[in-house]
């Protein structure tokens, strides 16, 4: 199959969706695919490609090519000339149109290889993690919930907010750092030393702290015990336990230890943080 924008004076308008906030879906496409809207759509388009490979053309005739974890946003009134790459058996993709929300704008200043054709590329969970809100966001959208327009919104916000952590533009974030964090949170009792955490995503110990300091501005020590205290001063609001349970559970066996951390990250004892408001209880 020739390239997007190839023969495109012959070619008819293509479907034009109607969107009142959000409509996604899923294509599994062969190798003769295309669409072709010669003045685009009034809304956003968001494609990204699951396998297989495109290629998005312009009116000048430069082409964008797409292939696993490659995220493509169209702006509106943007000429639509995307199609099944040469060569490619096929094309999977997640699609969705919408028109954003205010506060979504930023997260819509994309790198730009054709004016009016933004790209981000995803590896690895990222890529994994705006694949499954994307599907959420589709398979909202066609649901019977009361709010489910809301849902798929909702979703849809989620895997930009994961496309915008690999935006050049902005501050992009590795998604090994991204992992680590993930396994900080879910394992915050457990032990979490840069040896261990480095195992997680197969990196050595100083290659990890690097990244750390590069994209967070610390190390991965400091950075488990700041989610520790951020997650024991939770404990203290919310629940009535005691001080050397809080302190396990957040990883800390040695409940005087745990003291002295959290009197130097709050300015008090873990006790005299809990009582310092004696006529409210705190508790959720």
């Amino acid at each position: 199959m020739e390239d997007p924008g190839a023969g495109r004076a012959g070619r008819a308008n293509g479907f034009v969706p109607v969107v009142t906030r959000v409509l996604g879906g899923h294509l599994d496409e062969g190798p003769e695919y295309a669409t072709f809207r010669r003045r685009g759509t009034t809304d956003w388009l968001l494609i990204h490609t699951v396998s297989g490979a495109g290629g998005f053309g312009d009116a000048d005739g430069g082409v964008v090519r797409a292939g696993p974890g490659d995220a493509v946003l169209l702006r509106p009134r943007v000429l639509h000339d995307y199609a099944t790459a040469p060569g490619s058996t096929g094309w999977e993709i997640l699609f969705s149109h919408f028109h954003p929300r205010p506060e979504w704008m930023p997260l819509l200043a994309w790198p730009q290889p054709l004016p009016g054709i933004g790209r981000i590329t995803a590896d690895g969970e990222v890529h994994r993690r705006i694949v499954a809100a994307l599907h959420r966001s589709a398979r909202a959208g066609r649901g019977a919930l009361a709010r489910a327009e809301l849902f798929a919104v909702n979703a849809l916000e989620e895997a930009l907010l994961w496309c915008d952590t690999q935006n050049h533009l902005g501050a992009r974030t590795d998604e090994r750092v991204l992992r680590v964090l993930d396994h900080v949170d879910a394992h915050l009792a457990e032990p979490l030393d840069v040896a261990r955490l480095a195992e997680v995503v197969h990196l050595s110990t100083s290659r990890l702290t690097r990244l750390f300091r590069e994209h967070l501005g610390t190390s991965p020590q400091r950075y488990v015990e700041q989610q520790r205290l951020i997650r024991a001063k939770q404990l203290l609001d919310l629940t009535d336990r005691p001080v050397g349970v809080i302190a396990r559970e957040v990883g800390w066996e040695d409940p005087l230890y745990f003291s002295q951390r959290f009197a130097r990250f709050a300015g008090q004892s873990p006790t005299a943080y809990r009582n310092r408001d004696q006529g409210e209880t705190g508790f959720a």
